[in-house]
């Protein structure tokens, strides 16, 4: 079964995880990781793209996600 994209009332197929490191105030977004986490939101090409880190922070494109 495919993951499907965290963000609410989307239904398109997650393609890349979004994660947050709070001690370095940075997000990082990368491929779709290979297990589901509850600390990490699985996103869809859509909202990956679309993706801001709070105010403040940096955030990081790794790997495929870096293209998107």
């Amino acid at each position: 079964m495919s993951r499907r994209c965290s963000r609410v009332g989307c239904g398109m197929g997650a393609t890349a995880t979004l994660t947050y490191v709070y001690a370095d105030q940075m997000a990082v977004l990368g491929p779709l990781a290979l297990k589901q986490s509850p600390h990490a939101y699985d996103l869809c090409d859509r909202h990956a793209a679309r993706t801001k880190p709070p105010q403040g922070w940096l955030l990081t494109r790794v790997g495929a996600a870096a293209v998107a």
